[in-house]
């Protein structure tokens, strides 16, 4: 780490990690809610992985960034195929979180979420990992969100 970082302790949570464009996306869920499904589809639509199943997140320099536990670096859980190895980018500043949930608890317009990680705010979108729009949903909202692209309704 370059001197003058300011650095926070490393926080381990359940969830995948892949980057867009350089823009770490956290896709959250409990077990079967699409996160390795999504990000296997998201990285073959030229997405890159960071980390699978759990990902280490800390505050670097005022930014959220994520890496991957050593042990599972580079390993991509592929539903009835195996555990597949393929390259990861070794850390990424988050963007955005999308939480997996089932299709019913879906809000169909929803307000803008944030949630706080050591004091840094990062949007919150919730998702049904498994529609087949989802990486799509995904690339529009960081777009969206990277662009000042929401229409938010007048007060």
């Amino acid at each position: 780490m370059p001197n003058g970082s300011t650095f926070w302790a490393m926080e381990r949570i359940h969830a995948t990690c892949v980057v867009i464009k350089g823009q770490g996306v956290l896709l959250r869920g409990a077990p079967g809610s699409g996160k390795s499904d999504l990000a296997l589809r998201l990285i073959d639509e030229g997405a890159g992985l960071v980390a699978d199943d759990y990902t280490e997140l800390a505050v670097i320099d005022s930014q959220l960034c994520a890496t991957a536990p050593q042990t599972i670096q580079g390993l991509l859980e592929v539903r009835g195929i195996g555990i597949v190895r393929m390259g990861c980018v070794p850390r990424v500043p988050i963007l955005a979180i999308f939480d997996l949930l089932p299709l019913s608890d879906i809000e169909r317009l929803p307000s803008p979420h944030m949630e706080t990680f050591e004091g840094v705010d990062i949007p919150r979108y919730c998702l049904h990992g498994l529609d087949a729009s989802a990486p799509a949903k995904v690339r529009i909202a960081l777009k969206a969100q990277t662009d000042n692209l929401f229409h938010l309704p007048e007060a």
